[in-house]
């Protein structure tokens, strides 16, 4: 509490303005006219201002109403790119380019995917990959390796690992962890990519979430809601992967990035590329596809 000697310390035209704000806030006038109009008669001597109080009734609300707003407002844009790039459902032909200073590597796959809770992915290409392949349910995730004849679970702590010997882990591809659930969000500034007006929205994962990354910093497209480009750190901060996206063209009636690009920071000459081939979004798949039986036989 903060008390003011309005004798000592104010002189009488501050005592005036003060007047006006006390009086106006206490019969609900917005103050327009001649103050003295408005004056209620009290003592000065006897008034103590409890500016703490003014403080948490006049002014951290308006601030707690801002802080909750631009949450919801990062919040609803992660959510708008997240969705448009998924559909209810989708089926998705790709490439996987894994390049290095001395060698190439291509993969072909076929995706199958509902909402967030269900995958299931294909290698096609090469032939000694082909016929792998992984099923997501929920929080589940299974990899079949037919020349093993074999199903392995994969555990939590396998999802930061290389996925296929790309620079994408487990969770990037599979996406065990939500963007929208296992995060908060936040809009710190605007910034340009691709000559696209950007939001920058800082993603920290909540308390518990069984999440890879220690933070992430994430670029969208204010006019497609594209995510244009993705900044992964560690637990300690220290920036670990840097995703761009290029190309957007039309899938399904959609504007979304073709191609994606994973660039390890620490090695240098390292990438991985990704590439949308066909895309068919939003035809019905029923629950029941994504099981075991399903994954040891997909074509």
């Amino acid at each position: 509490m903060v008390s003011v000697d309005f004798d000592t310390t104010i002189n009488k035209k501050c005592q005036m303005n003060i007047y006006r704000i006390i009086n106006a806030t206490r019969i609900g006038l917005i103050i327009n006219q001649n103050p003295a109009n408005y004056l209620i008669p009290f003592s000065i001597k006897q008034l103590t201002i409890k500016m703490s109080n003014v403080f948490w009734i006049l002014v951290v609300p308006f601030l707690i109403f801002n802080s909750m707003a631009s949450a919801q407002d990062a919040l609803s844009i992660v959510k708008k790119a997240d969705e448009k790039m998924r559909g209810s459902t989708a089926i998705i032909e790709m490439t996987i380019n894994t390049i290095r200073p001395s060698w190439k590597r291509t993969m072909k796959l076929k995706v199958w995917s509902k909402g967030t809770d269900y995958s299931m992915i294909l290698i096609t290409a090469p032939a000694k990959d082909k016929g792998v392949a992984f099923l997501k349910r929920k929080k589940e995730v299974w990899n079949w390796y037919p020349t093993l004849e074999k199903v392995i679970k994969l555990p939590p702590s396998m999802m930061n690992q290389s996925w296929m010997g790309t620079d994408f882990t487990n969770d990037d591809l599979v996406k065990e962890s939500s963007v929208i659930n296992d995060y908060t969000h936040k809009i710190i500034g605007d910034t340009i990519i691709e000559s696209k007006l950007c939001y920058k929205i800082e993603m920290i994962p909540k308390q518990y979430a069984a999440v890879v990354w220690g933070k992430l910093i994430v670029c969208i497209d204010k006019i497609d809601y594209l995510e244009l480009h993705v900044r992964f750190y560690d637990e300690d901060g220290a920036l670990i992967n840097i995703m761009n996206a290029y190309e957007p063209k039309l899938f399904g009636g959609r504007i979304i990035p073709s191609r994606f690009e994973m660039i390890p920071i620490n090695n240098k000459g390292n990438k991985t590329e990704m590439v949308y081939n066909k895309i068919i979004f939003d035809n019905p798949i029923e629950d029941d596809f994504f099981n075991l039986n399903t994954l040891k036989n997909l074509e």
